[in-house]
């Protein structure tokens, strides 16, 4: 069988990047049909951007519990149950009779989806024929241009399937993928030894931690999400009991769902999760408000607006190759302080925007907030894959998912702050003080945590 430079069989690699695309893709997907799904169902605006809402604290909850039922139930086993999952609900989804079934749908959709990276992740550990923590980069970049190219080209698929077939066949399109990717996988997924016997107890799987998870977790997204209109305060002392009993809780049991523990001891797992979070924060201001900015101010139709930031994700697929060059050169710490650097000047940059600001301008901004992105993307995957207790590398690599949705939706919080008072180039350079303020801040933690004196022996 064919092997990449890690080791890792092709054939397995791309099974596992077709049930890993699912989840970007169905993310970015709906923003194209929610105007038509508004309309079918009768609902408001408001509500129907549920849909995508719905959808991500969903997958922020789900991914750290469907990396801890891989770790425990087997990668196989579970990766292709979700795609089973997801093939039916997508199959289902167009005949909801109201939104409320097809808000479910939608949860469904982000629980299924949300097995395959922290599967994918055991799975190309176990296939991986180089030195235990020594990431597979080329692999892992796989996994990274797949997820990248995916999200960006979301909403084109999603406008075209929608201006042809209607929203229906933003879940429809699904089936086929869904159906390729079983079969694929019965024949080619290896079975891998998992840390726990065939029969999973209530013990060993801790419902209350996993509940309280839950609870922490949604109720921290709900506040977030509200801080752009009107904020929720009556939930914060929701959210800080939540996460007070979730951390009893887990400090006390032999065998946590949330290993908080773990997190504690093990510095390099809990820098790479706040490194996630806040680079997510970054990309994502960038991601949501430069196209708000560049059709309400600027004027800019849609495709023109998708033109000028095209070049952004472009750039951020076109860099992992030479990042991971720049890996296995100078190790993926290195590698990412350079690419922490680099958001740190680019995020600059969103100071030039203005009401006159040429377009050659705006594409050389593009490309200078695209570079980044690829590099700190894999960069982070591969210092996740050698931080990582392997027998719990499916739960650790569904909390890193969860962290990039806890960005993901403070950027919007960020931008519905500043720009729902001030939609202007000024409101702009105010989120580019946001923006460059976190990257300051993950840049001198980057640079901390690489060139720590180390101690004499």
């Amino acid at each position: 069988m064919a092997r990449d430079r890690g080791g890792v069989p092709n054939r397995l690699l791309f099974t596992l990047t077709l049930g890993t695309v699912l989840n970007p893709l169905n993310s970015s997907m709906i923003a194209i049909a929610l105007v038509s799904v508004q309309r079918e169902f009768e609902v408001s605006i408001a509500t129907s951007t549920w849909a995508a809402s719905g959808f991500y604290l969903a997958a922020a909850v789900g991914q750290p519990l469907m990396g801890r039922l891989a770790d425990r139930l087997g990668a196989r086993r579970l990766f292709i149950a979700g795609l089973v999952l997801m093939g039916v609900t997508s199959a289902l989804a167009p005949l909801a009779p109201t939104f409320g079934w097809l808000l479910a749908a939608r949860v469904a959709q982000a629980v299924a989806t949300s097995a395959a990276f922290p599967c994918a992740h055991i799975l190309i550990r176990a296939a991986a024929t180089g030195p235990a923590r020594t990431p597979p980069a080329s692999a892992l970049a796989t996994l990274s241009v797949a997820s990248s190219a995916s999200a960006a080209l979301g909403p084109v698929l999603g406008g075209l399937l929608v201006a042809v077939a209607g929203w229906e066949a933003v879940f429809l399109v699904n089936v086929p993928i869904t159906l390729v990717g079983i079969v694929l996988a019965a024949r080619i997924l290896p079975r891998v030894a998992t840390n726990a016997g065939p029969r999973l107890g209530v013990r060993e799987l801790d419902l209350p931690g996993i509940a309280l998870t839950t609870i922490a977790l949604s109720t921290l997204i709900v506040l977030v999400l509200s801080l752009a209109e009107e904020p929720h305060w009556w939930l914060l002392p929701v959210v800080a009991a939540a996460f007070a009993l979730l951390i009893w809780r887990e400090f006390a049991v032999d065998e946590p769902f949330m290993d908080i523990r773990g997190l504690v001891t093990n510095r390099a797992l809990g820098v790479v999760l706040v490194q996630q979070g806040g680079i997510n924060l970054v990309f994502y201001c960038v991601f949501f408000g430069l196209p708000m900015w560049l059709e309400h101010v600027r004027g800019f139709g849609p495709e023109a607006v998708g033109l000028l930031v095209l070049p952004m994700t472009v750039l951020s697929i076109v860099v992992i190759p030479l990042t991971v060059r720049a890996i296995r050169r100078h190790g993926p710490a290195r590698t990412l302080v350079l690419g922490v650097g680099l958001l740190f000047l680019a995020t600059l940059a969103v100071q030039v925007l203005g009401d006159t600001t040429p377009v050659l301008v705006l594409l050389g901004i593009a490309v200078l907030l695209g570079i980044p992105n690829g590099v700190n993307h894999l960069g982070l995957q591969t210092m996740l894959y050698a931080a990582a207790p392997p027998d719990r590398a499916g739960a650790v690599a569904g909390l890193f998912q969860t962290f990039r949705y806890l960005g993901a939706i403070s950027a919007t919080s960020v931008l519905g702050v500043i720009l729902e008072r001030d939609l202007s180039s000024r409101g702009m350079h105010h989120v580019g003080f946001v923006m460059t303020g976190v990257a300051a801040v993950l840049l001198v933690l980057t640079v901390a945590i690489t060139f720590r004196p180390r101690p004499l022996r």
